[in-house]
C-alpha cells in the first residue's frame, strides 16, 4: 500500500505447456486447489475496521488473462525466446498490483507462442496468501492431480486452525514486554555501510550466489557439538560480528526469519498460508565469543515463543523515533 506502483510481495511462477489441452488440465486442478484450501480463497479487509481481517470466501474463481501475441508486440513469425520475454515484461510484478480486496490473491495469464502450439503461463500470487513451503505444497498437490492420483491426497489442513492458535497463543502485553526488555534502550539503527535504503524501487536489486565448501559445513556442525548449540546460533553470530564491521558497532540489530510452523501442530509441514514472520534479533558483541554464542542461542530460543509478533510491534518497542526502521538487514537461515 506504501508502493508507488508495483508490489514487491507479489511472487511470480512462469510455466510452459506442450499444448492447450495440458494447459486447461493444470488450470482445473490449480482451481481445486482454490476449492480445497481456505487460505486460497481469502481477501483482505481493513477499511473502516479496529484491525484488518482475512475474509475466506466460499467461491474464488481463477482470474485468467488470455493473452494475444499481437497485444505484445509479438509477430507469428517471432524466434526464440521473444515471446517468453514479452510475457515477462508483461506481468513484471514491479509495474503490477493485485486487489488484496478481492480473492484470490492470484492471477494467471497465458499467452500461445507464436507459430508454435505450445503455451506459456504466468502465475502471480500475493505473498500474503502462502509463502515458499506453501507454493511447493500446492505444485505437489497439482502435480498428483495431473497423475490422476486425486485420491491421494491428505485432507486439506484449515488455515485457521493456525489463526487460532496464533491469536489465543501469548497476548500483545506479552509480546511487548518482552520486546522492550530486549530493545527498548536501541536508540539507533544497524546500517551496513550508513545505507537506509538498500533496495529503492527494486529495480536495480540482483542476486550473487557463491557455494561453500563441505568441510566448512562439516566443521560448523563439529562446532555445534562441542559447544552444544545449534548450527543456527552459530550463523547468527556469525552474521552479527560482519554487520558489526560494516556498520562500525558492537551492538547489532538484524531481522531474522522465523518459520512459524514449528509450534503449529500435526500436519502443519503441508498447511497452505503465510506462516514465515521476521522479527528483529539482538547480538552484543563484546566479550568473549564463547559466551556470545551462548546468548544468541538463548535469545533464538526466547525468540520462539513470539514467533507470532507483528514485527511493526517489536519496532514501538525499541528506543528509535518513529519512522527510523528498527530492520535494515536480514538474516533468512
Amino acid at each position: 500500500l506504501m508502493a508507488a506502483q508495483g508490489d514487491v510481495y507479489l511472487l511470480r511462477a512462469v510455466l510452459r505447456f506442450d499444448g492447450e489441452a495440458r494447459l486447461q488440465r493444470y488450470l482445473d486442478a490449480l482451481r481445486q486447489g482454490l476449492r480445497r484450501h481456505d487460505v486460497l480463497r481469502t481477501a483482505l479487509h481493513w477499511e473502516g475496521l479496529d484491525e484488518p481481517v482475512q475474509l475466506v470466501q466460499r467461491e474464488a474463481p481463477l482470474p485468467v488473462l488470455a493473452l494475444e501475441a499481437a497485444e505484445l508486440g509479438l509477430a507469428e513469425d517471432s524466434q526464440g525466446d521473444e515471446a517468453l520475454q514479452a510475457l515477462l515484461q508483461h506481468s513484471d510484478p514491479r509495474g503490477l498490483r493485485l486487489s488484496l480486496q478481492q480473492a484470490p490473491l492470484m492471477q494467471v495469464r497465458t499467452l500461445r507462442e507464436p507459430g508454435r502450439a505450445s503455451w506459456l503461463m504466468v502465475l502471480l500470487v500475493h505473498h500474503l496468501a502462502v509463502d515458499h513451503q506453501a507454493l511447493d505444497v500446492l505444485q505437489q498437490e497439482i502435480a498428483l492431480l495431473l497423475s490422476d492420483r486425486g485420491q491421494d491426497l491428505p485432507p486439506a489442513q484449515p488455515f485457521r486452525n493456525y489463526v487460532a492458535q496464533a491469536r489465543l497463543g501469548l497476548t500483545p502485553a506479552q509480546h511487548e514486554a518482552y520486546f522492550r526488555e530486549q530493545l527498548g534502550d536501541v536508540d539507533e539503527p544497524t546500517l551496513p555501510y550508513g545505507l537506509s535504503d538498500v533496495q529503492g524501487d527494486g529495480s536495480q536489486i540482483g542476486e550473487a550466489h557463491l557455494a561453500l565448501p563441505d568441510s566448512l559445513s562439516r566443521g560448523l556442525r563439529t562446532q555445534a557439538r562441542r559447544l552444544g548449540v545449534s548450527v543456527a546460533s552459530l550463523c547468527h553470530l556469525a552474521y552479527a560480528q560482519l554487520l558489526g564491521r560494516v556498520s562500525g558497532r558492537e551492538d547489532v540489530v538484524f531481522g531474522t526469519v522465523l518459520f512459524g510452523r514449528m509450534q503449529a501442530g500435526a500436519g502443519a509441514d503441508r498447511a497452505l498460508g503465510l506462516y514465515i514472520n521476521t522479527l528483529p534479533l539482538r547480538v552484543k558483541l563484546q566479550g568473549p565469543v564463547l559466551d556470545a554464542v551462548k546468548q544468541v542461542q538463548q535469545d533464538l530460543a526466547g525468540l520462539l515463543r513470539h514467533e507470532h509478533a507483528p514485527l511493526a510491534l517489536a519496532q514501538r518497542c525499541s528506543g528509535l523515533e518513529s519512522g527510523v526502521p528498527l530492520v535494515t538487514a536480514l538474516l533468512n537461515y
